[in-house]
């Protein structure tokens, strides 16, 4: 088996629990690829000594063509797949409507109810001033991640994983590539975010500085 490594990325658990680390919004950052290949290439340097980088696969949702914002998101997602040192992967993102919009809507009408104002002139009124966004919810990812960790380690072509991710429908995935002889390393900034049966079948955690995260999670370029 050759003495490489490669990694695995749930983006959206990245992106997630790296802006709770540096404290910013969404809007107020991007991605940098470049930087979080190069953070991959650095573990030979110390946790992975005497291995080489393989690869990193990113695995993120994808907006439906048909979607609002397809095009937008395409442009990012191919300037990711021309960052040297990472395979893109993808599923697809499933919007619904907020489940907030209907009680607070409910909540609204029985407020002019009980001051005697009259509703459907309210609830217009608030609708007028106040947006919901729809909830997004990624599709697919796991379920990539599981089938490519488990299908490369079949073959033989890594002996470590490093899988920046979290959740606890991991646990099943670290277990199998583990059969395979393949060490599972998790990498996180915040290892409460870990699910407690991920950090116990890895073989090792990996701390995301909060210096690498805000190399990851650069500020977004003023317009």
């Amino acid at each position: 088996m050759p003495e490489n490594y490669a990694g695995f990325i749930d983006v959206g658990y990245l992106r997630a629990e790296g802006l709770k680390t540096i404290g910013k919004r969404s809007v107020d950052v991007r991605m940098d690829a470049s930087a979080i290949a190069d953070w991959f290439r650095h573990l030979s340097d110390g946790q992975l000594p005497g291995q080489s980088f393989l690869r990193a696969y990113w695995y993120d949702g994808a907006f439906d063509p048909s979607h609002r914002e397809y095009y937008g998101q395409r442009r990012f997602f191919d300037a990711i797949a021309r960052a040297p040192g990472i395979q893109l992967r993808l599923g697809h993102i499933a919007e619904r409507e907020s489940s907030l919009r209907n009680p607070i809507r409910r909540a609204v009408r029985m407020t002019a109810q009980e001051m005697g104002l009259e509703p459907d002139e309210l609830v217009a009124e608030f609708d007028r001033q106040w947006t919901f966004y729809p909830e997004r919810q990624q599709k697919g990812v796991d379920t990539l991640i599981a089938l490519d960790m488990v299908r490369l380690a079949g073959r033989s072509v890594f002996s470590s994983a490093v899988v920046i991710a979290g959740d606890r429908d991991l646990a099943e995935v670290i277990r199998a590539a583990q059969d395979f002889g393949i060490r599972v390393l998790i990498a996180t900034p915040n290892r409460d975010s870990v699910a407690r049966e991920v950090a116990q079948l890895a073989d090792g955690l990996i701390d995301i500085s909060l210096e690498e995260i805000q190399l990851m999670l650069p500020a977004r370029p003023q317009r």
